[in-house]
């Protein structure tokens, strides 16, 4: 369960929009984190508060496969974005790296700037707890919520491989 304020990004933001290219040499959580939406507004972060909530409209994460992306976001101390839509390689690099993703249609423009969400992934329903509107979708699929619970798809195949050995 996740709870924080909303913070509503437009449509078809893609990959060099949520973390710009010269940000690109590192891999460092923290500090890629810390530049998180720089290419859409800069200070964009500053904002953000640990376990806030990203909500976009169509297409989130186009662009270029760059895990970073979803690093960024992570790092920023986001742990959920809710979407109309996600590029298809943005929603698997998210799940690789421990990033939920949720996507909900039309019902993203029910949510406004600075609402207060809960957000249930394991059952797929999103509170407005600032109108008091349940948004339903689907839920994350169990062995996606396994990679998850790992951190992310490295973590994940490392617990495997040591259960087998």
């Amino acid at each position: 369960m996740y709870k924080g304020k909303a913070h509503k990004v437009g449509a078809h933001i893609d990959t060099d929009a949520i973390i710009p290219a010269r940000f690109l040499v590192t891999t460092d959580t923290e500090v890629l984190g810390s530049n998180c939406m720089e290419g859409l507004e800069a200070g964009w972060v500053k904002r953000v508060q640990k376990g806030d909530i990203m909500v976009a409209g169509e297409n989130f994460g186009c662009g270029s496969s760059r895990e970073h992306a979803p690093l960024a976001i992570i790092g920023a101390g986001i742990p959920v974005v809710v979407a109309h839509s996600f590029a298809r390689i943005f929603y698997r690099n998210g799940f690789n790296m421990g990033l939920i993703l949720l996507e909900v249609g039309d019902d993203a423009a029910k949510i406004s700037d600075g609402d207060q969400l809960e957000v249930d992934a394991e059952n797929g329903v999103i509170k407005n707890l600032t109108t008091g509107e349940t948004i339903n979708t689907a839920p994350v699929p169990p062995f996606m919520q396994e990679i998850l619970d790992k951190g992310g798809l490295v973590n994940y195949v490392k617990d495997r491989l040591q259960t087998l050995a």
